[in-house]
């Protein structure tokens, strides 16, 4: 069975996540679609024109909202990008309102697709999709702290001097200013972060200390870093939102930490941030609620007050 995703924007960003999934083969046909349509048929026909060489060619073009039909999973990454000196929440009401445009056109076409948003700030307008279309709550997923829990756990791997595949930390909350990374549960293989260096005996050199404070300013101010340095982030981001895709066409439960609309979970509702999420067969399968202590409970309440601050001065 052939599997199709939709990518709508033609940015650095949505190009970057075409270009991939046409190297990886994340699906056997890609649609990119832009209200600048020139742009969308460039990225395409250069994309295209490099998949013979790739080890099994995917099918890539642009195409309108209707190219969009039959589609497995749909990509939202247009807006207005962020700037260098901006946060995310700068752009809130500006790219609200491309969402409010895009969600009929696309849903039409789309009903029973799988979203993932990925435009900034990811937590609002994954909530603004959820208000504004009748698509189930299941199938709507913001990008959310992916990228920022890949961040802590590269650094986190430079300190120990392991692979990152056997660090595992999460960052929780916002995509944005109020994220926390919930030390009480971070882990490298099977121990606690918190006791590492007890527990850790290496044959030659010396464990360094762990600097909680520099990791997590690390991990929040490396998108504004790289937005410095060279106007725009969209290799890692686009790498994260593959491996959403590639979560959501398996079959066995894959765990992420994307946003998606809390009901209840840790005592609060109706807004979007991250946790862990088990992701398979297109959908959200579930959430794992570990036991936070009583200061990241306060930090994860604070994520989401502020979110919905937001929320409340935005005309949706």
């Amino acid at each position: 069975m052939k599997n199709k995703i939709t990518v709508i924007g033609a940015g650095n960003v949505g190009s970057t996540i075409a270009f991939m999934m046409s190297v990886q083969h994340t699906a056997d046909e890609v649609v990119i679609v832009d209200i600048n349509e020139e742009k969308a048929l460039g990225e395409a026909m250069d994309i295209r024109q490099g998949t013979p060489l790739t080890a099994s060619p995917v099918s890539v073009y642009a195409g309108t909202y209707e190219s969009a039909a039959g589609s497995d999973i749909v990509i939202i990454t247009s807006g207005v990008p962020r700037k260098e000196g901006q946060t995310r929440m700068d752009l809130a009401q500006t790219n609200v309102n491309v969402i409010k445009a895009i969600a009929p056109q696309i849903t039409k076409y789309c009903p029973d697709a799988t979203y993932i948003i990925v435009s900034n700030p990811v937590d609002i307008l994954t909530y603004v999709f959820h208000k504004v279309t009748n698509i189930p709550h299941e199938r709507i997923i913001g990008s959310g702290t992916l990228l920022d829990t890949a961040r802590l756990r590269a650094r986190l791997a430079e300190y120990l001097n392991v692979s990152e595949k056997n660090v595992h930390a999460y960052v929780f909350g916002e995509h944005g200013e109020t994220s926390f990374i919930p030390w009480s549960i971070a882990q490298v293989s099977t121990i606690s972060l918190l006791e590492y260096k007890d527990l850790i005996k290496l044959r030659t050199g010396i464990l360094t200390d762990l600097d909680f404070d520099e990791i997590e300013k690390y991990m929040r101010s490396s998108g504004a870093k790289i937005i410095k340095r060279k106007g725009a982030t969209y290799y890692a981001i686009a790498m994260s939102v593959c491996g959403i895709c590639d979560c959501l066409f398996g079959s066995v439960n894959a765990v992420a930490t994307v946003s998606s609309m809390l009901n209840g979970e840790y005592g609060i509702d109706d807004v979007c941030l991250s946790l862990p999420i088990l992701i398979a067969d297109g959908e959200i399968r579930g959430r794992i609620l570990p036991k936070l202590t009583d200061v990241e409970l306060e930090k994860l309440h604070a994520s989401a007050n502020a979110l919905k601050s937001v929320i409340a001065t935005l005309d949706i």
